[in-house]
C-alpha cells in the first residue's frame, strides 16, 4: 500500500492498475497520467512470446524505485502522488508488468514526469526478464547495464509537426 504520496511495490501479485490511478487523483491535481506495460506477443527478432518470467531482489529494486520517486519530485515541480509498481514472476501475454502513474496540477508536466518515470525505470531498475518464445527460452536481448538517474534525460516536449 502507498506510503504517504508515493507507492512503490515490486511483487507476484497482479498489479493493481485502476486503485493505483485513483489513488493519485487529488484537489490540486488536475491531470493524472499512467502507463501500464504489458506482456506482448513478441520481442525484438523473437515472435511467438508466450510468456515472460521478471527475477529480481525487492531489497535492491525498492530502493531504486524510491530514489527514481525522489528524482521525478526534484525534476518537476508540483507532483503530487507517484506510484511505481512492478511485478515479478512468470506473466502471460496480456499481463500487466509495470505501472507508473504521476498526478500533476496540469497535463503537460504530468505527461513529461511519468515518461521520465518509465524510462527511468527501464533504464535503471536491477530487474531481469526471461522470455518464452517460439525459438526457445532465453534472457532478454534488449538487457543493458542499469544506468545512474543522473545519466538519464528528462524527456523532450514535441511541439507538434513540423
Amino acid at each position: 500500500m502507498p506510503s504517504g504520496d508515493d507507492w512503490i511495490a515490486v511483487g507476484e501479485e497482479p498489479l493493481p492498475f485502476a486503485e493505483a490511478a485513483a489513488w493519485a487523483v487529488l484537489p490540486s491535481c488536475g491531470a493524472v497520467v499512467t502507463f501500464a506495460g504489458t506482456v506482448r506477443d513478441h520481442s525484438d527478432g523473437r515472435p511467438g512470446v508466450s510468456a515472460l518470467e521478471y527475477e529480481a531482489y525487492p531489497e535492491y529494486v525498492v530502493p531504486r524505485l524510491e530514489a527514481i520517486a525522489a528524482e521525478v519530485r526534484a525534476r518537476f515541480s508540483g507532483v503530487g502522488r507517484i506510484a511505481l509498481l512492478h511485478r515479478l514472476g512468470r506473466l502471460a501475454l496480456g499481463d500487466v508488468s509495470v505501472v507508473t502513474v504521476v498526478s500533476m496540477p496540469h497535463r503537460a508536466e504530468a505527461f513529461d514526469a511519468c515518461r521520465f518515470a518509465i524510462d527511468a525505470l527501464k533504464a535503471s531498475a536491477p530487474i531481469w526478464k526471461l522470455e518464452t518464445w517460439e525459438g526457445g527460452t532465453d534472457w532478454s536481448a534488449c538487457g543493458h547495464d542499469a544506468l545512474e538517474l543522473h545519466e538519464l534525460d528528462a524527456p523532450s516536449r514535441s511541439t507538434g509537426p513540423g
